[in-house]
């Protein structure tokens, strides 16, 4: 696990044990696939995705992926993410259990669009 902070997710990928590295990279894949002209970087420490703002987060853990989608994210998909723990803006996608991809790209468009209402808004004012 990083003990660092990476300069690129590649790095942060990088510092996990190659199970664990494929999920990472299934994720990033799924996230770069639902919010393509999003912009990777490192922000707190964890891989993130910015598109009119912040979009996502994500980091591993010592039994889990961690997805922080914000509250508006988790709120707006509460009932297909109430098998998983989480709290307020995240959700714990456990290492054996498949990753939901599909749900995944889903949070990441909702929040894509909810990103582009607010620059619409901001934009009229």
């Amino acid at each position: 696990m990083a003990t660092t902070k990476p300069n690129s997710i590649d790095e942060y990928i990088a510092s996990f044990p190659e199970d664990i590295q494929g999920i990472l990279k299934r994720l990033r894949a799924t996230i770069n696939k639902a919010a393509p002209t999003a912009e990777e970087k490192i922000s707190y420490a964890m891989p993130a995705f910015k598109l009119n703002g912040m979009l996502v987060w994500f980091a591993a853990h010592s039994k889990h992926i961690g997805f922080y989608p914000g509250a508006a994210g988790i709120t707006a998909f509460k009932k297909e993410l109430s098998v998983y723990k989480g709290a307020k803006g995240s959700v714990q996608f456990p290492f054996e259990k498949p990753l939901p991809v599909g749900l995944i790209s889903k949070i990441v468009k909702f929040r894509v669009s909810e990103n582009l209402k607010k620059v619409k808004i901001k934009n009229k004012k």
